[in-house]
């Protein structure tokens, strides 16, 4: 019977590899730092989403190997049954705390915190109003829940508007949108989007992933760039990424929202929690946050410098001076083969081509760290230049 579906998939994988999509997973080896070193030579990495350098933190990698001495190397249960130690409630009010709001639940990934979300809290007596570029985890969540659906354009907020007054019958209505849109470094207008759920009862819900522990002032995430810390119901987010970079992920809001998810959120329920290595780092990662400000600053000041420079250089560029920078090259395979042509040449970055964003809008989306110096980001500049004079995307 595999015979079938070996032909099928095999003729689907060459279909991809032709069309220039196919995604290769290079190996590294070594921590992931600013510098990785991979099977022949050491490269600058400008593809992680390690924005404040934590990742290697020795502090940090510290804090992780008392966890282990403390608390061991697992719980082997989910929560409710025998799966949380201290320092799992003791991370939960420290991300309320950081974020200012009533209470925090831990998921083994951010993928399952929007996974487990809309399903215990909104039925077909409610609407769920999401933005169109939201993340394939929000998506997911929402496809498990039988309330009715509303897209609005992405960031458009006469289209939201539109949806609101269209799903003015339902119960209950949540605009759901991410902090910020991941392929394009855009950060979500949530001063508007909290006057609209004002105006028209609704709640508000925001996947911050790619803003929380650096974007705002005090790295509170997109609801502090945006002026609205306590105006958001809810919000999910990751320790994967700026927090140290390891797994996990956490949703936070308002203390009966949290209790519910905790009696009825699947994915829970039924695995296993974090591992206190990674619950202990990520408490040393929120202090380091919260006790030493110039790692943000320092990462704002890479990011505008980077996107001033690439942009003299005649690229087309998204985002809203966030540190993914989106440098569009609109064609697949040349994405591709600019990408391999950067890491020859010691700059790790990757293509993003269709089904990771629209067709015809492929991108090398550049990812900027704290721990990136100038001669780093200059060096990704003049390869950038010459590459793209190469391939023929830049004059």
């Amino acid at each position: 019977m595999y015979n079938s579906l070996r032909k099928r998939l095999k003729v689907e994988i060459d279909q991809i590899k032709e069309s220039g999509r196919y995604k290769d997973e290079r190996i590294i080896l070594s921590p992931q730092k600013s510098i990785i070193k991979t099977k022949d030579e050491n490269v600058i990495n400008f593809c992680a989403n390690n924005y404040l350098g934590l990742a290697s933190n020795d502090e940090i990698i510290d804090a992780a190997k008392r966890a282990l001495d403390t608390h061991g190397f697992g719980l082997a249960s989910v929560r409710f049954i025998c799966g949380t130690q201290d320092i799992h409630k003791d991370l939960e009010n420290k991300i309320s705390n950081f974020l200012e709001t009533e209470d925090t639940i831990l998921y083994a990934a951010a993928f399952d915190a929007n996974g487990g979300l809309f399903e215990p809290l909104f039925d077909h007596n409610d609407a769920i109003v999401s933005d169109s570029l939201n993340h394939a985890s929000i998506i997911d969540g929402i496809r498990l829940c039988k309330a009715a659906r509303f897209r609005y354009k992405n960031n458009d907020m006469k289209d939201l508007e539109q949806k609101l007054i269209e799903s003015s019958n339902y119960r209950n209505r949540v605009i759901v949108t991410d902090g910020v849109f991941s392929m394009d470094g855009t950060i979500a207008k949530l001063d508007k989007i909290c006057e609209l759920a004002k105006k028209y009862n609704s709640l508000v819900f925001v996947d911050d992933c790619h803003a929380t522990g650096f974007v705002g002032k005090n790295g509170k995430g997109s609801q502090e760039e945006n002026n609205v810390i306590g105006k958001i119901d809810i919000i999910t987010g990751t320790l994967g990424k700026a927090l140290g970079g390891g797994s996990g992920g956490f949703t936070s809001g308002k203390k009966e929202i949290i209790d519910i998810l905790r009696q009825k959120s699947r994915p829970y329920l039924f695995s296993n929690t974090l591992a206190p290595a990674i619950v202990g780092a990520s408490l040393k990662a929120i202090d380091l946050i919260e006790n030493n400000k110039s790692i943000i600053s320092k990462l704002n000041e890479n990011t505008t410098y980077f996107r001033n420079q690439i942009k003299e250089l005649g690229f087309d560029i998204k985002g809203d001076n966030h540190p993914i920078v989106p440098v569009m090259i609109y064609d697949d395979k040349i994405a591709s083969e600019m990408s391999d042509y950067l890491l020859k040449n010691g700059i790790y970055v990757v293509g993003f081509s269709y089904p990771v964003v629209p067709k015809g809008l492929a991108r090398i989306r550049v990812q900027i760290s704290s721990s990136h110096n100038k001669k780093q980001i200059d060096k990704a500049v003049s390869l950038f230049k010459k590459a793209g004079q190469k391939f023929g995307v830049i004059n």
